[in-house]
C-alpha cells in the first residue's frame, strides 16, 4: 500500500495543535506531509513548511495558493487537515470538499448551524470523506468502551456523565490576555466560549461510546468571572434518542483541574469510568461483582481496541497517538474507497461532518437554553429532525 499525500492549512509554528496533527498522520507511515499552508503570515508560513521539509513550490503562503497549486496535480494530496481559526473553517473545508479533496476539520466545524448543514449536503454531493477532528475518539480504551457497549456488556444504557472541565483560565487578571480574550468574545468565538470549546468533546464523547445521539438538552451557563460576555462554566442535562439520560460539566475556571475530560457511562449490568489524563486504564464493574481494571494493550480485547493499540502493555500512550488512530482511519477509509472495497469496520469510526453539525446544534441549543434560565429545548439539527 502506498502511502497518501496530506497536507495542512493552519498549525504553523507555535501552534498548540500543529505538532500533534503532524506527529499523529505520520505516526503508521500511511502518510506523507506535501504540502501547507501553515501561517496567516504568508512569508512566516511558507519558510516554516520548508523548515519542515516541504518542497519550496507546495510550501504555500495561504490556503487559496494551496488550492490552486494542489488542485490540477497528479500527485495531489489527498487529505487535507484544516487547523486554523474557528471562523475560518466553513470556508476552506467547503472549498476544498467542492474542489474533490477529502478533508479533516478540526472543531467546531463551522460556526452556525446552517453552515453545518451545507458542509454536511456537499460532503454528500462530492461523495468525499469530511471528518471531524474529535481526537479524544482515536484512544484505544475509548473505542473499547464503545464495542463493550455496542456488544452489550452493560446491558440497556441508563446514565452518561460526561466533564470536560479544567482551571486554566481561572485567573480575572488574565482578561486582556489575548490568547484568552478571544474565547469569551462573541465576534471571534459565536454565542458559547467553554461548552464550544471543550463541552462539545465531552457531549460527542458521550454519543461515541454509546451509539446515541443528543435529541434534547437543558443548560444552566454562566460567566463566574463577570467581565466575560461567554461563559465559563455550563452544567447540562440532555436525553439521548435511545433512552439514556446524560449529565455533563464543563469548566475553564476549575482550579486544580488540568484537562478534566472523563466519562461514565452506567448500564442495567454494570459500569464503565475512562479519564483522558489516566488512558491506559478502564474502570469496570460489573452489577453484583468486583471491581475491574482493562488495561490498554493486555489480551482479549475487542479488534477495536486492538487496531489502535501500538505500544506493549504497562507502557503510556497518549493524545497524539490518539490523533494518529484518527488518521490511521482516514487512511483506511480513503485507500477502500480508491480501492472499491468496504472499509474494515474496526477503522469506521472517525468522526464525520454530521458529528460536527450536530456538536454546532448542541452548542446553539446550549446557549439558549442558558440564556432562557435553563428552558429545555430540541438540540438536534433542523436537518436530522423528524
Amino acid at each position: 500500500m502506498s502511502k497518501l499525500n496530506w497536507g495542512m492549512i493552519g498549525g504553523g509554528e507555535g501552534s498548540q495543535i500543529g505538532p500533534a496533527h503532524r506527529l499523529g498522520s505520520g505516526l503508521d507511515g500511511l502518510f506523507n506531509f506535501t504540502a501547507g499552508a501553515l501561517d496567516h503570515r504568508p512569508e512566516q508560513g511558507r519558510e516554516y513548511g520548508q523548515r519542515l521539509g516541504l518542497a519550496a513550490d507546495r510550501s504555500y503562503g495561504d490556503w487559496r495558493e494551496m488550492l490552486e497549486g494542489e488542485r490540477n496535480r497528479d500527485d495531489r494530496v489527498e487529505l487535507v487537515t484544516v487547523a486554523t481559526p474557528n471562523s475560518t473553517h466553513f470556508e476552506i473545508t467547503k472549498a476544498f470538499l467542492e474542489a474533490g479533496f477529502h478533508v479533516l476539520c478540526e472543531k467546531p466545524m463551522t460556526m452556525t448551524v446552517e453552515e453545518g448543514e451545507e458542509i454536511v449536503k456537499v460532503a454528500q454531493a462530492t461523495g468525499k470523506i469530511c471528518a471531524v477532528n474529535y481526537g479524544y475518539t482515536g484512544y484505544s480504551l475509548v473505542r473499547h468502551m464503545k464495542a463493550m457497549v455496542a456488544r452489550g456488556d452493560l446491558g440497556k444504557i441508563r446514565l452518561v456523565k460526561a466533564e470536560f472541565s479544567h482551571g486554566h483560565h481561572a485567573d480575572a487578571a488574565d482578561a486582556d490576555n489575548p490568547r484568552v480574550r478571544w474565547r469569551y468574545d462573541p465576534a471571534q468565538a459565536g454565542v458559547s466560549a467553554q461548552f464550544a470549546d471543550c463541552g462539545i468533546h465531552a457531549m460527542h464523547m458521550a454519543s461515541f461510546v454509546t451509539g446515541q445521539e443528543v435529541t434534547s438538552l437543558a443548560a444552566d451557563t454562566v460567566s463566574c468571572i463577570s467581565s466575560r460576555e461567554l461563559e465559563d462554566d455550563a452544567m447540562v442535562n440532555f436525553r439521548m434518542d435511545g433512552g439514556a439520560v446524560g449529565r455533563l460539566w464543563t469548566s475553564s475556571i476549575a482550579i486544580g483541574r488540568q484537562h478534566g475530560l472523563t466519562i461514565q457511562v452506567f448500564g442495567e449490568n454494570g459500569g464503565l469510568r475512562w479519564s483522558q489524563e489516566q488512558p491506559n486504564q478502564l474502570y469496570w464493574m460489573p452489577l453484583n461483582e468486583r471491581l475491574q481494571i482493562i488495561e490498554r494493550g493486555e489480551g482479549n480485547l475487542s479488534p477495536e481496541a486492538d487496531r489502535t493499540s501500538r505500544v506493549t502493555v504497562g507502557h503510556a500512550e497518549g493524545m497524539p497517538l490518539a490523533f494518529a488512530n484518527i488518521y490511521k482511519d482516514l487512511a483506511e477509509a480513503i485507500n477502500a474507497a480508491n480501492e472499491n472495497r468496504e472499509i474494515d469496520p474496526a477503522a469506521n469510526l472517525y468522526p464525520r461532518a454530521s458529528d460536527g453539525l450536530r456538536s454546532m446544534a448542541a452548542v446553539v441549543a446550549v446557549a439558549e437554553s442558558g440564556a432562557a434560565n435553563g428552558s429545555w429545548l430540541d438540540a438536534r439539527p433542523p436537518m436530522f429532525r423528524d
